[in-house]
């Protein structure tokens, strides 16, 4: 592995530790090509995640871990190797505070497992995660992964929604299979035939974001909060929806909505410059 691509692997796990741990703010803004700029990227396997994570450990902590890793090649028994898989996620959850090791061998048990409810968690934990990370490689990746877990859930439940939903998602955010109207089609197949699905309207207003479609983002997305009027993450997506096409109104409307919703006086201010800005244009 060339040690250029290392060291952009290892900012791309501890910057999605630190936002994990530490929160997420206003939804960064994307350009349109965002998510399509990926496709041209290089190639990262899950064998580079884990090199590029050991790399941040201490001598006593990669010893640790290469015993565990030497007990799942040893373990001729399923259970075993499960065992093994999850001791080896809640260390590097726990103790090493990395997520994306954490959430492959979350998934690594998870298949052997092979139950709906272990799946679909593995699955969103890489589908939610992919929105936090700004790495196009590591993005693609986690995508991947994500596609996969949710193709292994809808074997077992083949008619379940979310898992649909959640399967077209991992395809639009990491411009995986045929591109990402691949991904929305998926998605829009469950919102049409059941308008009701918040999550679906949710999904695709957060992809007319990404696309730069935002008067299309902007009509999910007040679906979602006028059925989920707490849902602040819709909220701040909505805001900005407006402010991206200029409507400067909508926009710092929202903005207020959503600061009656929140705690934190960091977001507070963020959100106060944002609205401060949009006074001034």
């Amino acid at each position: 592995m060339k040690k250029q691509q290392l060291i952009l692997v290892s900012s791309g796990v501890g910057l999605l530790c630190l936002i994990y741990f530490f929160g997420n703010t206003i939804p960064p803004k994307k350009s349109p090509g965002a998510v399509a700029a990926a496709a041209g990227s290089k190639e990262i396997s899950s064998k580079t995640i884990l090199e590029a994570s050991r790399q941040q450990l201490t001598p006593a902590q990669q010893a640790f871990v290469a015993q565990l890793e030497t007990g799942v090649v040893r373990g001729d028994v399923k259970e075993q190797q499960i065992k093994v898989f999850k001791q080896l996620a809640d260390f590097w959850k726990d103790s090493a505070h990395l997520l994306l090791p954490y959430a492959y061998y979350s998934a690594e048990a998870a298949k052997l497992e092979n139950s709906q409810k272990s799946l679909t968690f593995a699955a969103q934990f890489f589908l939610e995660g992919i929105r936090r990370q700004e790495n196009p490689e590591l993005q693609r990746w986690m995508a991947t992964e994500a596609k996969g877990l949710f193709e292994k859930a809808l074997q077992l439940a083949p008619n379940n929604d979310s898992l649909k939903v959640g399967l077209g998602s991992a395809i639009l955010f990491g411009n995986l299979g045929e591109g990402p109207m691949d991904g929305i089609a998926k998605i829009r197949e469950v919102a049409e035939r059941d308008p009701e699905n918040m999550y679906a309207q949710f999904m695709l207003g957060l992809g007319g974001m990404i696309s730069g479609q935002f008067d299309k983002a902007a009509g999910r997305l007040l679906q979602v909060v006028q059925h989920q009027p707490e849902n602040i993450e819709a909220i701040l997506m909505l805001a900005d929806a407006y402010e991206q096409q200029k409507d400067k109104a909508n926009a710092v409307k929202w903005y207020n909505v959503a600061k009656k919703h929140i705690q934190n006086a960091e977001l507070t201010k963020e959100i106060d410059e944002r609205i401060k800005l949009l006074d001034n244009k």
